[in-house]
């Protein structure tokens, strides 16, 4: 097993979900900030694989769903009734990379303080609530 699979069991055990680091967002280059969005989106297929296969056995799984749309990509990482999304919206040269999660408001655009923060994302996704 991987260690993020041992992650996953632990906290299915019960122990805590690391709290997930969050920076606020600025417009970056395009180019910076669509390769950022799918180094993200890889390792996102990479972990939510390997969650599947500790949660499988305890009934609900993650889902990952891509959205492309005119000036944007993005996707949504779901677990029972809570959804994380990570998009890039573009603008002319810039684009702005940002985090939105299910219950939590935020006044500024925040987005994932680095990609290692996805899998304490995930694990808070699937932590009781």
């Amino acid at each position: 097993m991987t260690p993020f699979m041992h992650s996953v069991q632990a906290l299915l055990a019960g122990e805590p979900a690391p709290a997930t680091g969050t920076e606020q967002s600025l417009p970056a280059p395009v180019p910076i900030a669509t390769d950022t969005q799918v180094i993200v989106r890889s390792l996102a297929e990479q972990l939510v694989s390997e969650a599947n296969a500790v949660l499988r056995a305890h009934g609900d799984v993650i889902s990952l769903d891509d959205e492309v749309g005119p000036g944007e990509l993005a996707f949504t990482l779901g677990y029972r009734d809570r959804a994380a999304r990570v998009q890039t919206v573009m603008s002319g040269r810039s684009a702005l990379v940002s985090l939105m999660v299910t219950g939590r408001q935020d006044e500024q655009p925040r987005r994932l303080a680095g990609e290692d923060e996805l899998r304490s994302l995930l694990l808070n996704l699937i932590a009781p609530a």
